[in-house]
């Protein structure tokens, strides 16, 4: 029957397969000890092979709450102990209260901000009595008596009223220095005041970063 038999067609390509191994079979043969053949297509470079395995970029978290979702996230799939946070959260306060602008909040970072900490730093000022004067208003409220009352109303006025005059005068004062060591800079006069009145009305052994300068040495 005819539907049995081989055409010329299907000989024809038979013998071409057949050519094409012994060809490649030669070539192998007669290619030298340790040579890979070509593959066909260029090697993808590392930044592709690297996108291709860890898929897309996920966007940066819009909310407080995604963040802290993705961070347990992040935690359960590279789970770090409690000693090794420990160790990394003391190494990165150490860092900051030295003043490392790495570790540093945004706020603290640069140099206007460093020279503004060292002139209030090296001056002993009245407003570092701001955090005491909280509590001895919080401790006159608790007095029944209306003398003492009125009496301890009367000196947290007068001391309020000091340190508004010596922040701003401060404020005034640091600005000019800040304007004339650094003639480039856009100084705000307003920003330099409250920073400068936040750094004054904390008490000294608790200003982060720690203050490079004692009460009383010169600022150039």
């Amino acid at each position: 029957m005819r539907f049995l038999r081989r055409n010329s067609t299907d000989t024809a390509s038979d013998d071409t397969a057949d050519t094409a191994e012994a060809e490649v079979e030669d070539a192998q043969d007669t290619a030298p000890r340790g040579h890979t053949p070509a593959k066909g297509r260029p090697t993808p470079k590392r930044r592709e092979a690297e996108g291709r395995k860890r898929g897309p970029v996920a966007p940066p978290p819009r909310t407080t709450r995604e963040a802290i979702k993705r961070s347990r996230e992040m935690r359960k799939k590279n789970p770090v102990s409690k000693e090794d946070r420990r160790n990394a959260a003391r190494t990165r306060r150490e860092r900051m209260m030295a003043g490392d602008e790495k570790y540093l909040l945004p706020r603290d970072r640069g140099p206007v901000k460093a020279y503004i900490r060292d002139l209030v730093d090296s001056r002993r000022n009245f407003l570092g009595l701001f955090m005491p004067l909280a509590l001895l208003v919080f401790a006159a409220m608790l007095v029944q008596n209306q003398v003492v009352q009125y009496y301890s109303t009367l000196l947290i006025t007068l001391m309020l009223l000091l340190m508004i005059v010596e922040g701003v005068l401060q404020g005034r004062r640091i600005t000019r220095k800040i304007r004339a060591k650094f003639p480039d800079e856009h100084v705000r006069g307003l920003s330099v005041g409250w920073y400068s009145f936040i750094r004054a009305s904390q008490i000294r052994k608790l200003r982060v970063p720690k203050p490079r300068v004692k009460p009383g040495d010169k600022v150039a």
